[in-house]
C-alpha cells in the first residue's frame, strides 16, 4: 500500500502473465504412474509427495482447498480472523492497524483430494469506494494432507500520514491457475496512529 494520498486504480482483478498456459489437470496416480522408468525423476516425485493423503479429508467434502485462517502480522501483534465459519460478518468490523508499521499476512490452509496448481492469495484495497491498491502473490502448488499448509506474504508497509488515516476496505482470494476461486472474503482496517 502507498504511503500517500491514495491514487485509484483501474482493474482489482489479478495480472495475467501472456502467454502463460495453466498446465492439464492430473490426478495423484498419473503422477506418480509419469517416467516410471526415469529413476531420479521417480526418487525427485517421492521427495515432492511425501506425506500426501488423498484420503485424509472427509468424502462429503468436495473442497479442494479450504482457507482456515488469515493473520495480519506485525512485529509482536497478530490479529487472526476465522475463515472457518460465517465469513460475511467479517466486513462489517475493521481491525485497527498502526500507520506506517511492516507487516506480513499469515494465510493457515488445506489441500484436499488432489494436487492443486498455482495457488495464489490475492487482495484489492479500497479506500472510500475507491481502489487504490492491489497485490497478488504465488503461494505455489501443494499436495492434499491432513496437515495444514502455512504461506506468509513478503513485508508490506501500512500507509502512513493524516491523509492516509481512516478505514480500508480489502477483497482478498484464494484462486488457482485455472482461474478457480476457492475462496473468497472481504475484510476492514482502520488505520490509526497507534495500535488503538
Amino acid at each position: 500500500m502507498a504511503e500517500q494520498d491514495p491514487v485509484p486504480i483501474a482493474n482489482e482483478e489479478p495480472e495475467e502473465t501472456p502467454g502463460y498456459k495453466a498446465p492439464a489437470q492430473k490426478s495423484l496416480n498419473e503422477i506418480q504412474n509419469l517416467d516410471a522408468d526415469d529413476e531420479s525423476l521417480v526418487k525427485y516425485k517421492q521427495t515432492l509427495l511425501a506425506g500426501v493423503d488423498p484420503n485424509a479429508a472427509p468424502k462429503d467434502d468436495p473442497r479442494r482447498v479450504v482457507v482456515q485462517s488469515m493473520s495480519f502480522i506485525s512485529g509482536d501483534v497478530k490479529k487472526t480472523l476465522d475463515l472457518t465459519g460465517d465469513i460475511s460478518k467479517l466486513a462489517e468490523s475493521s481491525m485497527v492497524v498502526k500507520e506506517g508499521v511492516e507487516f506480513k499476512i499469515e494465510i493457515i490452509f488445506k489441500v484436499q483430494h488432489e494436487i492443486i496448481s498455482g495457488l495464489r492469495y490475492h487482495h484489492a484495497v479500497q479506500r472510500k469506494g475507491i481502489s487504490v491498491d492491489k497485490q497478488s502473490f504465488m503461494v505455489g502448488s501443494y499436495g492434499p494432507k491432513a496437515e495444514s499448509y502455512q504461506y506468509l506474504t513478503p513485508s508490506d508497509e501500512a500507509p502512513k500520514g493524516m491523509l492516509a488515516r481512516g478505514k480500508y476496505k480489502v477483497k482478498s482470494k484464494f484462486i488457482d491457475d485455472d482461474k478457480n476461486v476457492h475462496l473468497s472474503w472481504e475484510w476492514g482496517m482502520d488505520i490509526k496512529k497507534d495500535w488503538e
